[in-house]
């Protein structure tokens, strides 16, 4: 049959690199076809050689929810990053010996995964976030190594996972080609394939020289091979979809090493770029064992190449100003061109950065692009720095509203403290309190706080509640109806009656969260007493500085190996001299001096008497919190801006804990992991906590229980190595309904 023949072709060309036919007999077939299917158009089937192109432009790109999430690789950077992986892989598999690995080139492109149903291509999609990516079906169509029907006996479902990306010699002749039209040039071939395959027009796709690998699976119905990652590949291969010539199978970590190596000396030479190694266990039993973290497989690595680099010069530091108030230091450097682009800035992320590489004005510096992507400084080199390089220093006040800059001890990021009045935070802090978990005012997204923003509508949040004297302009605007800005006015108006707690996350307050907001508002009952709050509200000092937990114990084994000792009065300080105590004398005992009334007192103190340390007098607000707090509220502007919230009518109270549920669960700690099917995460932390418990985002010793859903990952896993209790979704249920569970 001439369509087979046509496919047979395609197969040793793109799969098999070995081609039967010169490409001018190769096209004589296709002509073939086409004449023929042009005489008798009832002939034409979907997975026809001659159907690849011919669909209309899109419109835009449907959404694919992934049946098996896409999910991304960790990467490691050096040999030392691979050891622990190879000793994570062992560890968890209780293996001594070495472990075989499929080592194959990390391809710089575009993740796709195409979907087959009794062998016929029916869906290609993006990788997207891992769980919902973009349809690209036509434009994958066009894609000339990609089958559109699978060669053999295939599986009911077959989910194939690859790499389209532009060979290199396809991006030299396209990039010429425009370069002689007077067009732009693509600047890498990743950018070409990415860009290829996004385009709205399937035609537009065809005429780019598109290729495409598989590299694994996702789901799959009536598939029978070996459980080894190879079989997959074999298998792939046989159904007629293009394996990389570069994989292999290696063992233990030397053989990873061998190959990275080895590969990476003839990186250049080869027909495609990569930007790196990609490991995975071979036995797919052992991959099932080792299971998932977060959004990655346990079972794989993207060993990187290092990053580009290229040197040039500092001419300047400037400050930008985050959404969320966090100010990083950016250089202004000299034009350079490294990884495929040009660079004229590159973060220094914050001052303690900027001090650790210790970057000045007028340096001469080496310039990488971090995962090829971000820009940054890699290091300064101090033989050719001048006389006049100059220091860069933290500004006082926010470049952008000239509120006061703050640097919290024991943070890295500095912050401008105008919250709620700085422009750069502007739509951030607008979208936030808008916020659904905030104070939830429907209509007030993202699209409509950027539209009523750069129309000078809403200026801060105190501003919200004045636009219902701005009804007319409101109406006037694009997308924005009268039933439209009604609803939009009334659900402001509504919002003014949230729960204190509820107003508190929406201020956004710098390490504020949910759970702080509710404990901060059940503490202080009203928003002008926590305005109105010192750090000395939120922190309790105990003990006696310079001591600690041992000097404590110390302290506590001598009176207790010596209890007929007595102060007959006198100088207190000179006695306990004289008494030579383990490590008591200067500031400790001058401390323990002042801290207790007497020397009975000292005598009968506790080991937590005497640790210094800090108390917290609501629960999840330290000392770096506290002053959070205390700062934000001190800024003019932010006070400004709550005071008008209030004279609009913001200013709610605590809402009552309910009686007969409040302290079931008190003072325990849960945490929630995996998927629950009759709760959603937000309803069983809901439920949790109007009894009283504390639902935390991680697992520790003082985790009263894990309650693991579907799915569960590295929580889990943690809870059962410290021994934690963990409880499925019926005991939640009836830990809910007062049974004690745990």
């Amino acid at each position: 049959m001439l369509r087979e023949r046509i496919e047979h072709h395609n197969y040793r060309y793109y799969v098999l690199d070995d081609p039967e036919v010169s490409d001018a007999e190769y096209d004589a077939l296709l002509r073939e076809l086409q004449t023929l299917e042009s005489a008798y158009p009832e002939l034409i089937t979907p997975d026809s050689p001659t159907q690849r192109v011919g669909a209309k432009p899109a419109g835009g790109f449907g959404e694919v929810r992934h049946r098996v999430p896409m999910l991304s690789l960790e990467n490691c950077f050096d040999e030392t990053e691979l050891r622990a992986f190879d000793r994570r892989v062992r560890e968890r598999l209780g293996l001594g010996g070495e472990i075989e690995y499929m080592a194959e080139p990390k391809l710089d492109g575009l993740a796709v995964s195409l979907r087959y149903l009794s062998g016929r291509l029916v869906q290609a999609a993006t990788r997207g976030d891992g769980v919902i990516g973009e349809d690209i079906t036509l434009n994958a169509r066009t894609i000339a190594s990609i089958p559109l029907r699978l060669r053999g006996e295939a599986p009911a479902v077959l989910e194939v996972r690859g790499e389209v990306y532009m060979p290199r010699s396809g991006f030299e002749k396209m990039n010429a080609a425009a370069r002689a039209r007077g067009e732009k040039v693509f600047v890498n071939p990743r950018n070409a394939a990415a860009g290829s395959l996004r385009q709205l027009d399937p035609q537009i796709t065809a005429a780019r020289p598109l290729a495409f690998y598989a590299y694994g699976l996702g789901e799959t119905e009536g598939l029978s091979i070996a459980r080894r990652h190879a079989a997959v590949l074999e298998a792939l291969r046989g159904f007629g979809l293009p394996v990389s010539d570069e994989i292999r199978r290696v063992k233990g970590v030397e053989g990873c090493l061998d190959y990275y190596r080895a590969i990476g000396r003839r990186r250049a030479e080869l027909a495609f770029d990569i930007d790196g190694v990609v490991y995975k266990v071979d036995d797919l039993d052992w991959q099932q064992r080792l299971g998932f973290v977060a959004r990655a497989p346990r079972f794989a690595i993207a060993h990187k190449f290092p990053a580009e680099e290229a040197q040039t010069r500092v001419l300047g530091v400037e400050f930008q100003v985050g959404r969320t108030g966090a100010l990083t230091p950016v250089a202004r450097l000299e034009p350079v061109f490294v990884g495929g682009v040009t660079v004229s800035n590159a973060t220094l992320h914050n001052m303690d950065e900027v001090a650790r590489k210790d970057v000045r004005v007028g340096d001469t510096v080496i310039v990488r692009r971090a995962g090829d992507v971000i820009p940054e400084i890699a290091r300064v080199l101090p033989e050719m720095r001048p006389a006049d390089a100059a220091l860069i220093a933290l500004p006082a006040a926010c470049p952008v509203c000239g509120s006061e800059v703050v640097r919290v001890e024991g943070e890295a990021v500095a912050r401008c403290s105008g919250g709620l009045f700085c422009e750069a935070q502007r739509k951030g802090s607008l979208i936030h309190f808008a916020s659904r978990r905030a104070m939830d005012i429907e209509g007030l997204g993202d699209k409509s706080v950027s539209q009523l923003v750069d129309h000078g509508l809403l200026t801060d949040v105190a501003s919200i509640y004045a636009l219902h004297d701005k009804r007319d302009q409101l109406v006037a605007l694009e997308r924005m109806g009268e039933k439209s800005v009604d609803n939009l006015l009334d659900a402001i108006e509504t919002s003014k009656q949230r729960p204190l707690a509820r107003l508190i996350f929406a201020l956004g307050i710098p390490g504020v969260g949910e759970e702080t907001a509710r404990e901060l508002a059940a503490h202080f009952s009203e928003l002008t007493a926590l305005v109105r709050a010192q750090v000395t509200d939120f922190i309790e000092r105990r003990g006696v500085p310079g001591i600690g937990p041992k000097t404590a114990q110390g302290i506590v084994d001598f009176f207790l190996a010596h209890p007929a000792l007595e102060h007959g009065g006198g100088d207190l300080a000179g006695f306990l001299r004289s008494l030579a105590i383990p490590k008591v004398k200067g500031r400790v005992l001058d401390g323990l001096v002042e801290a207790f009334a007497s020397f009975d007192a000292i005598k009968a103190a506790g080991v937590a008497d005497l640790v210094n340390d800090e108390r917290a007098n609501v629960s999840g607000v330290g000392r770096i919190t506290a002053e959070n707090i205390v700062t934000f509220f001190a800024q003019d502007h932010n006070r400004e801006v709550i005071e008008r919230l209030e004279q609009a009518g913001v200013s709610p109270a605590a809402a009552p804990a309910e009686p007969a549920r409040a302290s079931m669960l008190a003072g325990r700690t849960y945490v929630l992991t995996g998927t629950l099917s009759g709760f959603t995460r937000d309803e069983a932390k809901a439920a949790l906590e109007a009894r009283g418990a504390r639902v935390s985002g991680s697992v520790s010793a003082k985790t009263t229980a894990v309650i693991a859903g579907a799915d569960a990952g590295s929580k889990l896993s943690k809870a059962e190595k410290l021994g934690i209790p963990v409880l499925d979704e019926a005991g939640l249920r009836a830990l809910l309904e007062g049974e004690e569970t745990t």
